[in-house]
C-alpha cells in the first residue's frame, strides 16, 4: 500500500510538472525569447551576401557621420559670406571634382583639429621655451585651418597660367572661323571642340550658359568672374561692348589676338631679362666657391709647404 501510494503521489507531481511546463512554453515571454533565439541563429547562419546589408562598413558608421559633423560645424564657422568666398574660389580653380562649399568648410574644421594637435606634439615634444611652444601651436593649427584655401589657389595659379600659354592660340581660332562666316556661338563650340584643357572647359561652358538661356553678355561676364586674369578679363569686356553697340566681332576678335601676342612676347623678353638677376644667386653661392677652390687650392698648398 505504501509503495502504491508513493507511486501515486509521484505520478501526480508528474503530470501537474508536464501540465504547467506546457503552459509556460506557450506563454508571449517564452515566445519572445524562442523568436529572438531563432533570429540570432537565422543570422549567424545567413549568407554573406544578406548580412551585408545589416552590418554595414565602418565608412558609413563611423566616418560619414564624422563627416556630417564637420560639415554642420564648418557651416557655423564660415557663414553666408564666407560660402560665397569659397564658391569663388572653386570657380577658379576650376571645380575639382568631388569639391563643394561643404566639403571645404568641413575640411577646414578637420584641419583645424589636426593642425592644433600635431603642433602641439612637436611643442611637448621639443625643449622650447613657452613662448615659442605657443608660436608652434598657433601657426600648426592657422596652418591647418587655411590648408584647403592653399590648396585651391596653388590649384588656381596653375589653371591660370594654363590659361594664359593657352589663351592667344585660342583666339586666333576664333578669329578664322567667325572670319570664315561661322557665327560667334559655333565658332566658341568649335574652340571647345578643337582644343583642351582649362581655357577650352570654359569656353564650354560659356557655350552651355548660353544654350540653356543665359545671355551671350551675362555668359561672357561669368568667364570674366571665374577667373583672375587681366586679358580674359580684357577679352570678356571687349566682347560684351561689341555686342552691345554692334561692332563687328571679327574685327574686335583679330584686334584683341594681336595685342595679346605682343603681351605674351613682351612677358617672354621680360623674363629673359630677369635671368641675369636671378642666377647671380647660384652663381655667387655655388659656383665660385668651386671656382676659388680649384683655383687656388694647388697654390694655398704649395704655399703652405714652403711656409
Amino acid at each position: 500500500m505504501t509503495m502504491t501510494l508513493l507511486l501515486g503521489i509521484m505520478l501526480i507531481f508528474g503530470a501537474l510538472f508536464l501540465v504547467f511546463a506546457a503552459l509556460a512554453a506557450f506563454s508571449p515571454e517564452s515566445r519572445g525569447v524562442s523568436r529572438s533565439i531563432e533570429v540570432l541563429e537565422a543570422m549567424t547562419s545567413a549568407p554573406e551576401e544578406m548580412t551585408k546589408e545589416l552590418d554595414p562598413p565602418f565608412s558609413e558608421r563611423v566616418l560619414a557621420p564624422l563627416a556630417l559633423r564637420f560639415q554642420s560645424i564648418g557651416r557655423r564657422i564660415t557663414g553666408a559670406d564666407q560660402a560665397e568666398r569659397i564658391r569663388q574660389r572653386l570657380d577658379r580653380a576650376g571645380n575639382p571634382a568631388g569639391w563643394t562649399v561643404d566639403r571645404v568648410a568641413s575640411t577646414k574644421v578637420l584641419g583645424l583639429v589636426a593642425g592644433f594637435g600635431l603642433s602641439t606634439l612637436v611643442a611637448i615634444g621639443g625643449d622650447l621655451s613657452l613662448p615659442v611652444r605657443i608660436l608652434i601651436v598657433v601657426l600648426g593649427t592657422a596652418v591647418g585651418f587655411q590648408a584647403p584655401n592653399i590648396y585651391l589657389y596653388n590649384v588656381a595659379s596653375k589653371r591660370n597660367a594654363l590659361m594664359l600659354k593657352e589663351l592667344a592660340d585660342a583666339l586666333d581660332l576664333l578669329t578664322i572661323s567667325v572670319e570664315a562666316g561661322l557665327g560667334f556661338d559655333a565658332a566658341v563650340q568649335q574652340v571647345a571642340r578643337n582644343t583642351e584643357g582649362p581655357l577650352s572647359m570654359e569656353f564650354g561652358r560659356v557655350l552651355q550658359e548660353m544654350q540653356i538661356g543665359r545671355g551671350r553678355a551675362d555668359a561672357l561676364r561669368g568667364l570674366g568672374q571665374r577667373t583672375t586674369l587681366g586679358d580674359v578679363k580684357s577679352f570678356v569686356g571687349a566682347m560684351v561692348q561689341a555686342d552691345s553697340f554692334g561692332i563687328p566681332i571679327g574685327q574686335v576678335l583679330r584686334v584683341q589676338s594681336q595685342e595679346i601676342r605682343m603681351k605674351r612676347r613682351q612677358r617672354a623678353e621680360e623674363k629673359a631679362g630677369q635671368i641675369p638677376v636671378k642666377i647671380m644667386v647660384p652663381v655667387i653661392l655655388f659656383i665660385l666657391p668651386c671656382l676659388l677652390l680649384v683655383v687656388m687650392g694647388p697654390a694655398v698648398i704649395s704655399v703652405t709647404q714652403n711656409f
